[in-house]
């Protein structure tokens, strides 16, 4: 089994080694290739603009070997793609590899509405080909296209010998993506200028770009008839969605056991399932189940004596009893109690947050969840999503509080942090308080919050706009505290100004903390943002173009979270891709 993925650009360290698996089978599979040719593919994706094309890498993969890779060049103001290359690896052909690239080439080009996929192929006609023994391949090559969906263009120019001397002149080849509209004259005139132009300026003199153009006369362009199948491919109703454009959706699948019973506690495990159910209604998530980490990962941003007192504490609780924090150690603070239950209060800041039997394993499995997700992030997925509970965004080092006991984001832009530098966007209701004080003094992982300003929202101590960082981490945290009533165009505006920041700071990886309680009703907040507001926040975070992992945070409104959520994520994958998703999904 093989998986096929986008490349975007060679920063993660799995993109870099597919692109070098790539760049490596160029040499072999394309000799004649000129000198930097394949060395220029990382700069193409990093600077499309300079290079007149946008390109596009797709790779097939079975594990961390490449089997096949495609490349083509999109042309925005033109709406067309050209074929550059498609490849399998040696001892791969005929497995397969190539056609599912093909087809996900195509879906590609319908998913940014491209006029069609134009290439070149080699003549499979006696007359045209130098030596007969290349006639055999050239026509299981073009077998291969016409087969799904491809075919000559005839009656042009296209194939014309620069010199008297050359032979083996390609044909142009176009698929129309399975749409049956014909190709107009004057749009495959432009195409073909923009052809000649952009990718052979170093070898087409301009009388000869001319001459080709002008050859275009049929309106529409003719296509040669099927020559190896009856029919041309049809393109099925509704495809679905590539896996490569999906969202690994990893959710606590033991948060049930969580489950605090008692009367206003709003945290319950009614918000998983009240957010799966609308999230079925999109094409865009896989389901992916969470592995189990180290409880190294942790330590790496807890303390471990509060992750001790934690795991032991919640041992040895008898089932069904909470224990609530109740004392605090405003004096004395270096001698803790020695009743484990009394100490609640040592390592909380709150008395609200209880702790019982299943805090722990319940807030172990959401790191797990949130780590999972975040190697889906390194293995080259644009988006990820952690659905848990409990939340961890108001644990600190070494504290817990806020329905919240380890910071699964936290642990998670730790973890990624050994890659490159991250980005935390915080957009709960209240202030992401835990991450603040993880990266306090660090400069790798930026932290900006967006929350009700403490004068009125938990966590009431920490949030203001003054706190900016301190030793290396001065100036990389950063608080905007909201006013009490505010509404969704004006939301907007605000983190409009905490993307800025993200976008200033040039991060490789973006974690969200998305907390879905600044919507309207939430029984913690006093903000009225509705779905549509959701829908554009999550597409202005999609525009940052980051490999983008998210983490369930709040939001206890169980009737508009599952909508809430779905209208974020349609604006995410959009915002991120840049295409719409079909209607209906």
């Amino acid at each position: 089994m093989f998986r096929i993925r986008r490349i975007h650009d060679d920063l993660l360290p799995v993109n870099a080694a597919a692109i070098a698996q790539v760049q490596a089978q160029l040499r072999v599979q394309f000799p004649g290739l000129r000198a930097g040719q394949i060395d220029a593919l990382p700069d193409q994706l990093r600077d499309p603009m300079a290079y007149k094309f946008r390109t596009v890498v797709f790779v097939a993969e079975q594990g961390h070997k490449v089997r096949g890779f495609a490349v083509i060049m999109h042309a925005p103001d033109l709406k067309f793609c050209f074929l550059e290359f498609i490849s399998t690896a040696p001892g791969e052909g005929g497995r397969g590899v190539g056609g599912a690239l093909y087809e996900r080439l195509q879906e590609e080009c319908r998913e940014i509405d491209a006029i069609g996929l134009f290439f070149e192929c080699l003549p499979d006609d006696p007359g045209k080909v130098a030596d007969p023994a290349n006639l055999a391949d050239n026509r299981a090559r073009m077998r291969f296209y016409e087969r799904l969906g491809a075919r000559p263009i005839v009656g042009t120019a296209y194939d014309t010998p620069l010199t008297p001397e050359d032979s083996d002149v390609p044909y142009l080849v176009f698929d129309d993506l399975g749409r049956g509209k014909p190709l107009r004259r004057d749009a495959a005139r432009a195409i073909v200028r923009a052809i000649l132009e952009r990718k052979y300026d170093w070898l087409c003199p301009p009388e000869y770009i001319d001459r080709v153009v002008a050859s275009f006369v049929d309106d529409p362009v003719r296509l040669r008839p099927p020559r190896y199948t009856r029919t041309a491919t049809e393109r099925k109703a509704s495809p679905p969605l590539p896996a490569d454009l999906r969202i690994p959706l990893v959710y606590n699948d033991q948060h049930q056991i969580h489950h605090v019973r008692e009367r206003g506690y709003v945290e319950a495990p009614v918000r998983i399932p009240a957010i799966l159910r609308e999230l079925e209604r999109l094409e865009t998530f896989t389901v992916i189940e969470p592995k189990t980490f180290p409880k190294s990962h942790i330590l790496a941003v807890h303390d471990p004596e509060f992750v001790g007192y934690l795991q032991r504490v919640c041992a040895d609780l008898p089932e069904g009893r909470s224990v609530y924090p109740y004392v605090f150690p405003i004096r004395n603070a270096t001698r803790p109690p020695a009743d484990l239950a009394t100490r609640a209060g040592y390592y909380c800041i709150d008395t609200f947050t209880p702790l019982h039997r299943n805090a722990w394993p319940a807030a172990r499995r959401a790191v797990d969840c949130a780590m999972t997700a975040a190697t889906h992030v390194l293995s080259g997925s644009r988006i990820a999503y952690a659905l848990v509970r409990p939340p961890g965004h108001h644990a600190e080092r070494r504290v817990f509080g806020g329905f919240c006991y380890l910071n699964s984001a936290a642990v998670a832009a730790n973890f990624l942090a050994a890659q490159g530098k991250v980005a935390i966007l915080d957009v709960d209701y209240h202030h992401g308080n835990g991450q603040q004080d993880i990266f306090y003094e660090r400069a790798d992982v930026l932290t900006v919050s967006l929350h009700g300003h403490p004068r009125f929202a938990y966590p009431y101590f920490s949030g203001f706009e003054d706190e900016r960082g301190a030793g290396p981490g001065e100036g990389f945290n950063r608080n905007f505290a909201l006013p009490e009533q505010l509404d969704g165009p004006g939301y907007a505006v605000h983190l409009e100004k905490a993307i800025a920041e993200v976008r200033t700071f040039r991060p490789r990886f973006l974690v969200v903390c998305l907390g879905l309680d600044p919507g309207k009703g939430d029984p913690t907040g006093t903000w009225t943002l509705g779905s549509p507001d959701f829908e554009r926040n999550g597409k202005m975070i999609g525009a940052l173009g980051l490999p983008t992992l998210v983490v369930q945070e709040g939001g206890y409104l169980t009737r508009s979270l599952g909508s809430h959520a779905r209208s974020f994520f349609r604006g995410l994958w959009e915002g991120i891709h840049r295409r719409r998703l079909r209607p209906g999904e």
